[in-house]
């Protein structure tokens, strides 16, 4: 295949508020990367750019915000990774558009993975906006914002200058929005049609901007993969003081020294914080890395309920099958006889295995009984809570998927975390381990299409998939996302009734495969 690059010193060229930026187009595609959107020192809130003169050449991803732990290598086969140079001035976005005037698309911006601590707009290879951008006639954008200590660490005692500094990185996706507000029409999208879409950390970080006034009207939909879980649990009142006080003890500093925290490195600073965090956290302590609640951040809908505004955005949430299966599973699990299949099952559960067994073959008959050791413990519990609750508020509608499709690894291996990116970004031929011949494209179009039809009009119906209705009060109605699709209500509730209680730590089980004795 012939592919088109055209970059000239006029084209494509879009005038922003802080000055003209330059990008460049592939087979049709204006690609722009890096385009700054907000600068902040230290601790503190963003500001606005400051503007340039001439034209900025958007032709390098921004840095990307530096972590607290040494990135690792490692299910690259699975979830294969960019990594970048880093920077705490990460504030850069990105987009894709198929023109630059014509008409007004719908915007979808991309929030990444990675908790709150952790990841980039560009980690994963799938992240690519271009194919989304060309299949869905969208513009897509995503975005860096500050992480871990340098997003979420409450200082406020020390300076009225870190008044939000438990904050400022959703601050940051703030400032983003509001930068999309006043510049993305001349990218050919629509201010007034724009959807949040993250997963993992990206789809927690949506329902925490649905509870930020600040957010209020920047965005319109929201797209929330495997990000609900019980992750944003700080409570109301939380005592801020020791971490700050416990990373000053270990720097020699005192609390009229904080200013100094400003301008140490930042290496010093995240070993200083890794030293002194776990035994906080082990106490039940606050040690950031999340956003905190109060007068910005109003707290989980789910514990203090949706503000008014949060009940006016339709929803479309979603899981994996096996969230955080990432080990190689019981390889060859379709060569095992049932009784086999039993017995590992019971080397693992012991005595539930009976029960869980009975319950996973009404809930999924036909399916391998191994998979039943992978269940998603983390996010579908607490996603059927949150449509629940959603519905019972009111308002915009919330629609429901569970994505189960197994894919040709180690004779079959069932969903994991992240795994469903590919196919709602078109990207599956980027990601080798998605592709079965003449299943996983036709796949990949009907959860493409479907994401982008919600996109558009908060409404995920399309001619490829069954009738999808949203969920109502006792009536979680889930598209279930595989070879065949189809809508079931309230199926697993009874599984995960028994599940959960005996579940078994994922991450214990991604050590070696598991095989017969």
């Amino acid at each position: 295949m012939t592919h088109q690059f055209i970059c000239t010193p006029t084209e494509p060229v879009v005038s922003t508020t802080a000055g003209k930026v330059r990008g460049f187009i592939v087979d049709g595609i204006r690609t722009f990367h890096g385009i700054p959107y907000a600068q902040a020192g230290r601790f503190q809130m963003p500001e606005p750019v400051t503007p340039w003169t001439g034209v900025f050449d958007a032709h390098s991803y921004g840095y990307v915000c530096p972590m607290l732990e040494r990135e690792s290598a490692s299910q690259e086969i699975m979830v294969p990774h960019r990594y970048w140079p880093k920077d705490e001035n990460c504030q850069s976005l990105n987009i894709w558009t198929p023109d630059l005037a014509g008409k007004k698309r719908p915007v979808i911006v991309w929030l990444h993975g990675g908790g709150f601590s952790s990841g980039s707009s560009i980690e994963h290879i799938a992240y690519d906006g271009e194919a989304l951008s060309r299949f869905g006639d969208v513009v897509v954008v995503s975005l860096n914002h500050r992480l871990n200590i340098l997003g979420y660490l409450d200082l406020s005692r020390y300076s009225e200058k870190y008044w939000n500094s438990g904050n400022v990185g959703n601050a940051d996706i703030v400032a983003a929005l509001e930068w999309i507000r006043d510049n993305i029409e001349g990218f050919g999208g629509d201010p007034d049609n724009v959807t949040l879409l993250g997963q993992s950390g990206g789809g927690t970080k949506i329902t925490s901007l649905m509870q930020t006034p600040a957010a209020d009207g920047l965005f319109h939909k929201g797209i929330i993969m495997s990000g609900i879980a019980d992750l944003l649990n700080l409570p109301q009142k939380v005592d801020t003081t020791e971490i700050g006080e416990a990373l000053l003890r270990e720097l020699g500093l005192t609390a009229k020294q904080a200013a100094t925290l400003e301008t140490l490195p930042y290496e010093r600073l995240a070993a200083a914080y890794n030293a002194v965090s776990p035994a906080i956290r082990k106490a039940g302590g606050y040690v950031g890395c999340l956003p905190l609640p109060g007068d910005y951040y109003l707290g989980d809908p789910r514990e203090i309920g949706f503000t008014e505004h949060a009940r006016t955005i339709p929803l479309l949430t979603g899981t994996v099958l096996a969230e955080f299966a990432f080990g190689p599973g019981v390889v060859d699990k379709h060569q095992l006889s049932r009784a086999e299949q039993l017995e590992i099952v019971e080397r693992i559960m012991g005595a539930k295995t009976e029960e869980l067994v009975s319950v996973f073959e009404a809930t999924y008959p036909g399916r391998n009984l191994t998979d039943v050791l992978f269940l998603d413990s983390f996010s579908r519990a607490a996603t059927a809570d949150f449509c629940e609750k959603k519905a019972l508020a009111g308002g915009a509608p919330i629609y429901n998927y569970l994505f189960t499709f197994e894919f040709p690894l180690n004779g079959g291996k069932t969903a994991w975390h992240c795994s469903d990116i590919p196919f709602v970004f078109h990207n599956i031929d980027k990601v080798p381990v998605c592709c079965v011949p003449g299943v996983s494209e036709a796949l990949e179009d009907r959860m493409c299409s479907a994401f982008v039809r919600f996109a558009q009009y908060g409404d995920p119906n399309i001619a490829g998939l069954p009738a999808w209705p949203p969920c109502a009060p006792g009536d979680l109605a889930t598209m279930i996302l595989d070879t065949d699709c189809e809508v079931r209500r309230n199926f697993d509730k009874a599984l995960y009734d028994v599940f959960l209680p005996v579940a078994p730590d994922p991450f214990v089980l991604n050590g070696e495969a598991i095989v017969l004795h």
